[in-house]
């Protein structure tokens, strides 16, 4: 019960981040989209840290470990394939122009199974112990910020009013904590936590270097490519510092 309680919370906090469309209102474009270029920095990092100092470490003490670098590679290709087939892609400028994105229903659709897979990878951590709950709540998190931002932007500019793109944006974020619910119930499956920890590293690993990381790759200027990286060594170094701390 307690891993359900854990869940449960985490995916609420997961939720409220998509209210944060509503700072933006607050902050002048050109400085929102230097933050936003810090923040992919600092996400790019955080999951790349979350795949291979967290994920996968703790998938390896299971009792299928051959198979853990299958289920590794499977989650890398799902998210190739959903991001190809079904135009799931994680747009990073704010004033939405991105050619994938101009769609605002099918970014909902995306969103919402992003988010019921988040769910479940949270439940699954807090299944093995909270400490990798916290580590990969905090990995979502990370990646939410930026990616919750970009989306507000791409709905309002596909026509949504301000009020109705947060709260679109909000209700879809809910299906995290329906995502958690079903998780929590997989969990009698044999090695299922196993599966979804290797899963989910490789998701992770391919949003971090297929969609983020050639978002840093676009800044021309040395100086600002420098800052960027620099974020990104923080967002691995953040995520070490959390397993010191909670595992």
């Amino acid at each position: 019960m307690n891993t359900l309680l854990w869940s449960i919370g985490a995916t609420v906090v997961v939720s409220l981040i998509s209210l944060i469309g509503i700072v933006t209102l607050m902050i002048k474009k050109r400085i929102l989209e230097k933050i936003l270029l810090w923040l992919v920095g600092f996400s790019a990092g955080a999951l790349i840290g979350g795949a291979f100092l967290h994920l996968i470490p703790e998938a390896l003490k299971g009792s299928s470990q051959k198979n853990i670098f299958v289920y590794v590679l499977v989650g890398f290709s799902s998210f190739f394939i959903l991001e190809r087939f079904i135009k799931w892609h994680h747009c990073h400028k704010q004033d939405g122009k991105c050619e994938i994105h101009s769609f605002t229903y099918m970014n909902l659709i995306g969103d919402g199974l992003h988010n019921f897979i988040d769910g479940l990878i949270i439940v699954a951590s807090f299944s093995i112990n909270p400490g990798l709950g916290i580590a990969t709540t905090l990995a979502v998190i990370a990646h939410e910020i930026p990616q919750e931002i970009s989306d507000f932007g791409v709905l309002v500019y596909g026509g949504f009013s301000r009020a109705r793109a947060l709260t679109f944006n909000f209700l879809i974020a809910l299906t995290s904590v329906f995502g958690a619910l079903v998780g929590f119930f997989l969990l009698s499956i044999q090695d299922i936590s196993q599966f979804l920890l290797s899963f989910t590293a490789g998701s992770f690993i391919y949003i971090s270097a297929s969609d983020l990381i050639p978002e840093l790759h676009k800044e021309s200027k040395i100086k600002k490519a420098v800052v960027s990286f620099a974020f990104f060594l923080l967002g691995a170094l953040f995520m070490y510092l959390v397993r010191l701390i909670f595992e």
